[in-house]
């Protein structure tokens, strides 16, 4: 009799997954709820600071080679939140290209006070990294992804 008893779910079982349901529920709304803002502060910030860059070439009225590339990296930046804003997803490539283009910047601005050995340091990174992108995307093209994005 007794093991019948026990094996009924009780109204209490019950209320304490609906609880713990909830509580997930909101859980998970709270954190959704933070990874949006700090998505919309790290976008905001990346628009700032390329307003402000853009500016700062506009006061000197000239554009180097390094204001471009830093451009560039505030580009491939707020494109790597909007893809995250679209599919929930941050794409490896992306940090690959602002790593490569950081170390190409780096090379154009300080190659003639660097050491030699700096200079073959920081082109084997890049070699490496061109190497990842080259590899992921392979991977991608012959192991597509089964889900939709």
């Amino acid at each position: 009799m007794r093991a019948r008893l026990r094996s009924r779910p009780s109204l209490e079982d019950s209320t304490v997954k609906q609880l713990d349901q909830q509580v997930k529920k909101l859980g998970n709304a709270l954190v959704d709820a933070f990874q949006l803002m700090g998505l919309f502060v790290i976008g905001g910030t990346v628009v700032w600071a390329a307003v402000h860059e853009y500016l700062q070439m506009i006061e000197q009225g000239r554009a180097g080679l390094d204001g471009i590339l830093l451009l560039f990296i505030y580009l491939e930046l707020g494109a790597m939140v909007g893809i995250y804003f679209k599919t929930s997803h941050l794409p490896v490539r992306f940090l690959l290209y602002i790593a490569i283009t950081a170390l190409t910047r780096l090379l154009a601005i300080d190659a003639k006070t660097m050491p030699d050995q700096h200079i073959l340091v920081i082109t084997g990174a890049i070699v490496l990294l061109v190497m990842a992108v080259a590899t992921i995307s392979i991977v991608r093209f012959k192991f597509p992804e089964n889900e939709p994005r």
